[in-house]
């Protein structure tokens, strides 16, 4: 088993918020908080450190009482340059990102991607739901070796951007998670409202 302080937790808010017309997701208020607030308190128990990822409003983030990194890359390209902004200041051998605006994520989310990482002797565990009678990937919910920095470097520095295409090149576990409901993400304000009264 891999022991809670071996892993860094990253949340991510570094993406537009296009479908939210614009505005910055993480900020957006979840039941009194910003979404991003809600996601530090929920997964620091599950780690040993914590961080964000935000590319706009850094004092806001900062003000969370966490470490805020930016990606490394322009033009926010996607999920894997915040990544690759936990890679580059993570100092445990472990790396797990939940995306800020999915708001009720399990409280033993990390400790199953975990156990079932070491289970599989896989490099990236990523959680999975079903839905509508098949298994759906959610990749941004991923727990990862810290040593394949290198890897997805390369990856981004040849153009690629998927999820997927890197994660299909290393060794992954898909980890099955009942509860659909509880990785239900809020893309839009309305998704965001919805989301506040269930």
């Amino acid at each position: 088993m891999i022991p809670t302080e071996h892993i860094t937790g990253l949340v991510l808010a570094g993406g537009r918020g296009s479908r939210m017309g614009g505005v910055d997701k993480g900020l957006q208020n979840y039941n009194g908080l910003p979404l991003a607030l809600n996601a530090v308190l929920r997964l620091g128990p599950q780690v040993g450190a914590l961080m964000l990822n935000a590319n706009r409003n850094l004092g806001a983030y900062e003000a969370m009482g966490v470490p805020v990194w930016p990606d490394p890359l322009p033009d926010h390209p996607g999920p894997l340059a915040g990544f690759m902004a936990g890679l580059e200041q993570c100092e445990t051998p472990y790396l797990v990102t939940v995306p800020c605006d999915s708001p009720r994520f399990p409280t033993d989310l990390v400790a199953r991607l975990a156990m079932a990482l070491s289970a599989a002797d896989a490099e990236i565990a990523m959680v999975a739901t079903p839905e509508d009678g098949r298994v759906q990937v959610q990749p941004v919910f991923c727990l990862m070796k810290a040593e394949l920095m290198e890897s997805l470097v390369r990856f981004i520095q040849g153009g690629q951007r998927r999820i997927d295409r890197w994660t299909a090149q290393h060794r992954c576990v898909e980890v099955l998670f009942d509860d659909a409901g509880a990785f239900v993400n809020a893309n839009t304000l309305d998704e965001l409202q919805r989301v506040q009264g269930a």
